[in-house]
């Protein structure tokens, strides 16, 4: 290029030059052309939430090392739980710090917003549980290799569903609430509160989950370090209330776990527990001993139950495991033409006790997935529907009561997206799964398997099948293929897989 006077001019060995460029340009494959534009947004993400945290300051010092917990004006002692949930009391590793807001988890304590157009959920920055502050990075830890928390599920922290009064959950917990009530006047404390960020101790230890159970595995669980994990279950509290002497509780909450993606699975999802307590002097007047008596109280407590969710049904009861109770049962009614899982419960195994510092009661527990029951009292057909925000949905049970059956909105059409690759002894459903389920949000409706073989050099392939569906709205081409060349991008970058 040349300057004439005052102007530049173009000479011709300049547009010989501006014709390679976009020739070579546009001779470079569609796939790489996308995939720098997918770069460009990937750093502009970084930088945003890079300044976002410098924004909020880290509340990592306000934790301490497996620090009792203090529960009213008593003072616990290093946790061992079972398995329900307990009561609204700060994040159990974290040191309790004042607050300003009016009640331990307040609507004003955060702001998550709707989700955005692309079905996930915009993230904040700060969040205040039980008096106790919790910034993202307490949380999601990026540098630590032993985290494997994403930001789609801290964004799901204390959203507590079930805490709201016109929402399937919270009308199921009060429902399950009023039985109690009405047959135990005055007896079980509510505990619906508790933070679900919990020591290793707490969550498996303290309720006998053997050290090589796969749920353990990183592959099942989410870890913010080594020795914490959001909870897998609401059981995760519960010696805590022994400790205090609670005997008689009900505790609900939100429990975390990595799970595959289709219409009744989800990662964050709401359980209820209940335990009662019994003393030599509850069963020294009947003929049985202290293990029969609270086995056939449950029993009956139970069927009772059912009875109030689901009417004169038959029922049935199934002898199961589960390391924290013996005897263990699982109770089934007849609903619909079909055999339903209701609930696991069982008589409380004596170690869990004993670590309470209480050697002559028994007890019983049980346990019942809020979610599970509400498809089916409500008609529910996808469980990702119990986080939409839209009102067609939201509005159907603004009374408050059991009984409303839910009438769907236009159901928008699914866009399915293959994708085949060569895996490696390292890889799991689960991964794949949670990277499809953080970069599409609830815009994935299923990942499903449809294909594997192996070849004559013992290289295995795998071919899943991604279903896209919003909820509320029609997706385009333009966003489903958006979405899956970021899938291909990160599948093969974080799985170490090499696409087909």
């Amino acid at each position: 290029m040349v300057r004439d006077g005052s102007r530049s001019v173009k000479t011709p060995s300049d547009r010989t030059e501006k014709r390679e460029k976009t020739k070579t340009s546009r001779c470079l494959p569609i796939y790489l052309r996308k995939k720098k534009k997918v770069e460009e947004r990937f750093i502009t993400m970084l930088i945003q939430r890079a300044l976002s945290r410098a924004r909020v300051p880290s509340t990592s010092r306000y934790f301490s090392s497996l620090s009792s917990i203090q529960m009213q004006t008593i003072n616990l002692p290093k946790s061992p739980p079972f398995s329900f949930s307990s009561n609204n009391h700060g994040c159990n590793f974290l040191k309790s710090k004042p607050s300003s807001v009016s009640s331990p988890y307040s609507t004003a304590a955060f702001s998550l917003g709707k989700s955005n157009r692309k079905g996930v959920v915009p993230l904040a920055a700060l969040l205040q549980i039980g008096g106790v502050q919790i910034a993202t990075d307490d949380v999601v830890k990026e540098n630590d290799p032993t985290n494997n928390v994403p930001d789609s599920i801290f964004a799901k922290l204390g959203m507590q569903l079930h805490r709201r009064e016109n929402h399937p959950l919270g009308i199921l917990k009060k429902t399950i609430y009023d039985y109690f009530d009405i047959n135990f006047p005055g007896k079980f404390e509510k505990f619906d509160d508790l933070c679900p960020i919990v020591t290793v101790k707490q969550n498996f230890d303290d309720v006998l989950v053997p050290p090589d159970h796969v749920s353990r595995s990183y592959n099942d669980t989410y870890y913010v370090n080594s020795d914490t994990v959001l909870r897998c279950h609401t059981s995760a509290h519960q010696a805590e209330l022994f400790r205090n002497g609670h005997t008689h509780f009900l505790v609900t909450g939100d429990v975390y776990r990595r799970d595959s993606i289709d219409g009744t699975h989800y990662p964050v999802f709401h359980q209820m527990e209940g335990v009662r307590v019994f003393s030599p002097e509850d069963w020294s007047g009947s003929d049985m001993d202290g293990t029969a008596y609270a086995a056939a109280d449950l029993k009956r407590s139970l069927e009772g139950l059912a009875k109030h969710l689901f009417g004169a049904v038959e029922m049935r009861w199934v002898d199961t495991y589960f390391p924290f109770t013996n005897p263990s049962y699982e109770l089934e009614i007849f609903f619909q033409g079909k055999w339903l899982e209701v609930l696991g419960c069982g008589v409380t195994e004596q170690a869990i006790l004993h670590a309470s510092g209480r050697t002559d009661i028994v007890a019983w527990a049980f346990g019942l997935g809020l979610e599970r029951l509400a498809m089916v009292l409500f008609d529910i057909p996808d469980i990702r529907l119990f986080w939409s925000s839209d009102e067609r949905f939201t509005s159907q049970f603004s009374e408050g009561k059991l009984g409303v059956k839910f009438k769907p909105f236009s159901k928008f059409p699914p866009c399915y997206k293959d994708m085949s690759f060569w895996i490696n002894d390292g890889f799991t459903e689960n991964n794949l799964c949670e990277i499809v389920r953080g970069i599409a949000g609830d815009l994935v409706e299923e990942v499903t398997l449809i294909d594997n073989f192996t070849n004559k050099k013992g290289m295995t392939s795998h071919c899943y099948r991604i279903t896209y569906r919003s909820m509320e709205r029609s997706l385009t081409d333009d966003e489903i293929n958006e979405l899956q060349e970021q899938v291909r991008e990160a599948v093969q970058n974080k799985l170490n897989v090499v696409l087909r």
